[in-house]
C-alpha cells in the first residue's frame, strides 16, 4: 500500500528530485502492473512539482497513444514522428523544447502548454513509450530535469 508522498518545497530543484526519486521507486517496487506505476509516477511528478501537465505516451503500433497522466484533458493517438512526443520517439532521444511555437510540427494539445521535455520509455533497447511533461513557462525546463527525469523513466527499464 502506497504511503503519503513526502513534498519538498524548496527553491531547489535537485534538491527536489533527490527527495522524490527514492520515494518514486518504493512505490513502484514490487509492483509490476505498469499502468499502474506510470499512474503513480505521473501523479508523484505533477504532485512533487505542480507542471501543467505529465503524463505518457505508449506504443501502440506506428501511434503512440495516451497513457497515465495528470492534467488536463490530452491528444489521444499521436503519430510517429509528429509532435514532440513522436519526434522523441523516432530520434530516441531526449527532447527539450524551450518554447513548443517555435518547435516545426508541435502538436498544440493545450493552447496553455509553453515548454516540454519528452523521453522515450524503454523496455530492453525498444522504445515502448514516452514521458512527457508539459509547462505553461517558456523555458522552464532544463539539464537538471532531463537528469533526474531520465534516472525516474530508467526505473522502468531495471
Amino acid at each position: 500500500m502506497a504511503e503519503d508522498l513526502v513534498i519538498t518545497r524548496s527553491a531547489d530543484k535537485e534538491a527536489q528530485y533527490l527527495s522524490l526519486i527514492p520515494q518514486i521507486k518504493a512505490l513502484i517496487t514490487g509492483e509490476e502492473d505498469q499502468i499502474a506505476n506510470l499512474a503513480n509516477v505521473a501523479a508523484a511528478l505533477k504532485e512533487q512539482f505542480n507542471w501543467f501537465w505529465v503524463g505518457f505516451y505508449l506504443v501502440k503500433g506506428e501511434e503512440l497513444v495516451l497513457g497515465p497522466f495528470q492534467g488536463p484533458v490530452a491528444c489521444t493517438r499521436i503519430k510517429f514522428g509528429k509532435g514532440v512526443c513522436g519526434a522523441s520517439w523516432q530520434r530516441n532521444e531526449v527532447l527539450v523544447v524551450p518554447d513548443v511555437d517555435q518547435f516545426p510540427g508541435h502538436i498544440a494539445c493545450a493552447s496553455a502548454s509553453k515548454s516540454e521535455i519528452v523521453l522515450p520509455l524503454y523496455k530492453g533497447a525498444e522504445v515502448i513509450g514516452v514521458l512527457d511533461v508539459d509547462s505553461e513557462y517558456l523555458g522552464y525546463f532544463d539539464d537538471v530535469d532531463e537528469k533526474y527525469l531520465k534516472e525516474i523513466v530508467n526505473l522502468f527499464n531495471a
